[in-house]
């Protein structure tokens, strides 16, 4: 009977802020809880009552210990129970989404991070920041790059631009992001504001928030998302940013965004308010319908051909041809194919060396070899 009596009561105060608003939508319900903050459970309060004072529009749950303020309060006796408590809240729909510190995702989710860039106060998603997409590198990426899209959607971005952090492994997701848009994947790529352009993102554009969406491993986006969030603080009170974001997977169905024990309540308060954007706007359907559309542009494909390349194959001794002047530069090999790729010009009998450019690694080959070694490359698909 008062379970039904909650109900009623819960209908009517949403009939009754329709009224006041002008808007019958329903009001999401997101959870924080408030064990576990290096900072203590009143910080975590302080955070949630700057959310419910600054914005209103969504209401908060608070998971931790009885308080005196305004708010509902599930009673738990720790972090660990608060957890517990948080998942069945969740599975059972009676909260929308919810605000913690250190889950642990299944692999195959990682967390899609929200910062303020120093250099131009632009909003830049990292993709990601905690969490595991995949155990290859070069495939967590790519994956990460849709997940990212998917969030980026969510918070009002309807094409966001795609931009690939310059890392081990770049290249290999600037090839697989190509052919999934030639193949019919709908986005767009960021073009970097150094003078030599293109999708592969330098450390300029981290600051400058160059793309919508910067596409990274979740070790690297952590690192740049406690930097962002604690370079005025000393690292030990996180102040700038939304966190470190939703979970997101391809068939993940619980909306868990994550902040640090380090978090401080002005992080926490847009933690909250960009938990509460991804509930409204439905995140995971919007994950799910992203995935589905990749797949659909031979997303499997593409990542099967790339994880072909990384098997182990039968050492084989090649030669190599005579050397030669090499004064031809061929620019966007990735540095964990170049060995390899160096071995394929030696296999057509291309002399090849290995280098270091300002922007990357390159392969160096004769003026006379570079457009036989350049189609050489792309054909192998290493270009």
């Amino acid at each position: 009977m008062d379970a039904t009596k909650k109900i009623v009561a819960e209908v009517f105060n949403e009939i009754a802020e329709g009224i006041k608003s002008g808007s019958f939508e329903k009001r999401v319900k997101i959870g924080l809880t408030t064990f576990g903050s290096e900072h203590g459970v009143e910080e975590m309060i302080r955070a949630a009552e700057m959310a419910k004072s600054k914005y209103g529009d969504f209401d908060i749950i608070l998971i931790g210990s009885k308080t005196e303020r305004n708010f509902e309060v599930i009673e738990v006796e720790d972090a660990a129970e608060g957890h517990k408590k948080m998942v069945e809240l969740l599975e059972k729909k009676e909260i929308d989404g919810c605000v913690t510190q250190h889950f642990d995702f299944p692999i195959g989710v990682s967390t899609v991070g929200r910062v303020v860039t120093p250099g131009k106060g632009k909003e830049l998603i990292i993709a990601t920041t905690t969490g595991t997409t995949s155990t290859n590198r070069v495939e967590g990426m790519i994956r990460n790059a849709i997940s990212g899209i998917a969030v980026a959607k969510a918070v009002g971005i309807e094409k966001p631009t795609v931009g690939i952090l310059n890392l081990d492994g770049a290249r290999g997701v600037e090839r697989a992001l190509k052919d999934l848009k030639a193949n019919g994947y709908e986005f767009e790529f960021a073009n970097s504001l150094r003078a030599d352009g293109g999708a592969i993102m330098r450390g300029n554009d981290i600051l400058a928030g160059t793309p919508d969406i910067m596409v990274c491993d979740s070790l690297t986006g952590n690192l740049l998302i406690k930097i962002f969030s604690a370079f005025t603080t000393c690292g030990n009170y996180e102040t700038v940013g939304y966190g470190y974001g939703p979970g997101i997977g391809e068939d993940y169905d619980k909306l868990v965004n994550i902040v640090s024990r380090a978090s401080g309540a002005p992080l926490i308060c847009e933690a909250l308010r960009y938990c509460s954007l991804c509930a409204k706007n439905k995140v995971l359907l919007k994950a799910k319908d992203e995935f589905k559309k990749a797949k659909e542009s031979s997303l499997g494909d593409i990542i099967e051909k790339l994880l072909a390349k990384d098997k182990p194959a039968n050492k084989e001794e090649i030669e190599m041809p005579p050397k030669k002047v090499v004064t031809y530069v061929i620019p966007g090999i990735d540095i964990l194919e170049l060995e390899n790729a160096c071995k394929t010009l030696w296999r057509k009998g291309i002399y090849s060396e290995s280098g270091m450019g300002c922007t990357g690694p390159v392969i160096l080959v004769s003026d006379d070899d570079g457009g036989k070694a350049e189609y050489v490359l792309v054909e192998a698909g290493y270009k």
